[in-house]
């Protein structure tokens, strides 16, 4: 498990912008009750002094990390950036967790899906006890509470 004093290191990819499914991921993780994470992830970082500059600055990124999501859907506008930083990610043995493409529209990338630890749809549960499984090994089912209402 993780608390306040010990939230997730995570880092979530970006094309150097604040695209929906990156604004719809930490949407998802706020909602998340009881879990908490520090976002690595900086694209508003953007260097602007050529590729090799962006991979420096994208590689520093995703080092301190413990998970990085790769969210499978800014493929198709950025196919060298989430490549490259799936790949930097498992070069320094970070796990991945793919995210699929938000409403299942088609598949992810061979070269993401190659590169993923897991695969997990667009589901606020799914992803967070992903997550947990992979940084923390919390292999813990969790149980849903379902409160009924006398009529």
């Amino acid at each position: 498990m993780n608390s306040d004093s010990h939230p997730v290191r995570l880092y979530a990819t970006h094309a150097w912008t604040e695209d929906d499914d990156y604004q719809r991921l930490f949407e998802f993780l706020e909602s998340a009750r009881g879990f908490t994470y520090r976002n690595l992830s900086r694209p508003e970082a953007c260097p602007r002094t050529g590729r090799e500059a962006e991979q420096s600055a994208l590689r520093s990124q995703i080092d301190p990390a413990e998970i990085v999501l790769v969210l499978a859907g800014q493929y198709a506008a950025s196919p060298f950036l989430i490549d490259y930083q799936a790949n930097c990610a498992r070069g320094l043995r970070k796990p991945v967790l793919l995210l699929s493409i938000f409403g299942g529209a088609a598949p992810p990338a061979p070269s993401l899906a190659a590169a993923a630890n897991e695969v997990v749809d667009w589901n606020e549960r799914a992803l967070v006890d992903a997550i947990r499984r992979l940084t923390r090994r919390a292999t813990r089912p969790r149980y849903a509470t379902i409160d009924f209402t006398p009529d």
